[in-house]
């Protein structure tokens, strides 16, 4: 593979991602692919403290504000993390990207989508991932999983997760080729086999 391959998961909190992904890194390990597993916000280094400041902050945090926090934890994870990593051919596996801003910012608390979408772009360079895997699952499932240990992005409330739920399925509608919109509440064993069917359609 000349090229290295962007492959990115979302979905509202407890939906099981971490699982997945996990899966996923391990097959293509055994595989023989060089992967990397990485996550947004709080990649190593800056983003780090970035990620302390987005989920435990204890103080107010307007929206926008968190939104460009969120793009500036995303311009120096593509510049110092996955940009390189692709680019020497190593498939990059992201716990939540550019997704997240447009549901959680743009649909959860409701500021501009499409200058959500252009700030995007601006912070990735224009980097889009090869496919997305949106893990679909109800608010009740969701709050039950979180439990009662929530930071602070966990503790916004039924009605903007509800939001930001609409909005990762609108995403789905929105760009077919590129996101596949999975249900959550699936067996652990049948979802993944539908990450990898999906992923292997796009290493072939």
């Amino acid at each position: 593979m000349k090229k290295g391959l962007f492959i990115t998961f979302e979905g509202i909190d407890g939906c099981g991602k971490t699982t997945q992904i996990n899966l996923l890194k391990n097959y293509l390990e055994n595989n023989g692919y060089k992967v990397i597993l990485t996550r947004e916000p709080g990649a190593k280094g800056l983003g780090e403290k970035l990620r302390e400041i987005l989920l435990n902050y204890d103080g107010e945090v307007s929206s926008n504000c968190e939104s460009f926090l969120f793009l500036a934890d995303r311009a120096q994870h593509i510049d110092t993390i996955i940009k390189p990593a692709i680019q020497n051919g190593v498939v990059v596996l992201c716990d939540r990207h550019t997704d997240s801003t447009v549901a959680y910012q743009g649909y959860g608390r409701s500021l501009d989508l499409d200058q959500i979408k252009q700030l995007n772009n601006i912070a990735t360079s224009g980097i889009k991932p090869d496919i997305t895997f949106i893990l679909d699952i109800d608010i009740e499932t969701s709050l039950i999983r979180i439990g009662k240990g929530r930071d602070r992005m966990e503790n916004s409330g039924r009605e903007f997760f509800e939001r930001v739920r609409n909005g990762y399925i609108e995403i789905s509608k929105q760009e077919p080729e590129r996101v596949k919109l999975l249900n959550g509440k699936d067996t652990i064993d049948n979802l993944n086999k539908q990450i990898i069917n999906s992923v292997q359609k796009i290493l072939m």
